[in-house]
């Protein structure tokens, strides 16, 4: 698996590099997303945990992949600013359990209020 840099942007705001890649997997499938940010953190010279990976698309046809990372600053600040999916998807946060607090489909449902009389 072969990591090639497409560009890269400096984000002070958001306290992180941008990147863009392509990935070259000739004789492999696809590679998973913790391969790619283990491998990524190298080529960045970053640790791993502070390394993002937002979206990968294996392209048609062909044995590239591409796709967009970041390089935070710290974990504090990527768990600030990304998006809940993201991080579960990179491993730094647990995936929430369903249906915690909805009520159960046998339990009677309250009946509506009846309206107010008004008084003349």
């Amino acid at each position: 698996m072969e990591i090639k840099v497409l560009e890269e942007k400096a984000n002070p705001l958001l306290r992180r590099r941008e990147f863009a890649f392509e990935i070259s997997h000739p004789t492999a499938a696809s590679p998973k997303r913790e391969q790619v940010r283990a491998e990524f953190a190298k080529v960045a010279n970053a640790p791993r945990e502070r390394v993002i990976i937002e979206r990968m698309h294996a392209r048609y046809g062909t044995a590239t992949t591409r796709g967009e990372a970041m390089v935070y600053e710290s974990v504090d600040a990527a768990k600030a600013i990304v998006r809940d999916h993201i991080l579960v998807r990179n491993g730094l946060k647990e995936k929430a359990a369903k249906g915690g607090a909805a009520p159960a489909a046998d339990a009677p449902a309250e009946p509506p209020a009846a309206p107010a009389e008004k008084k003349e």
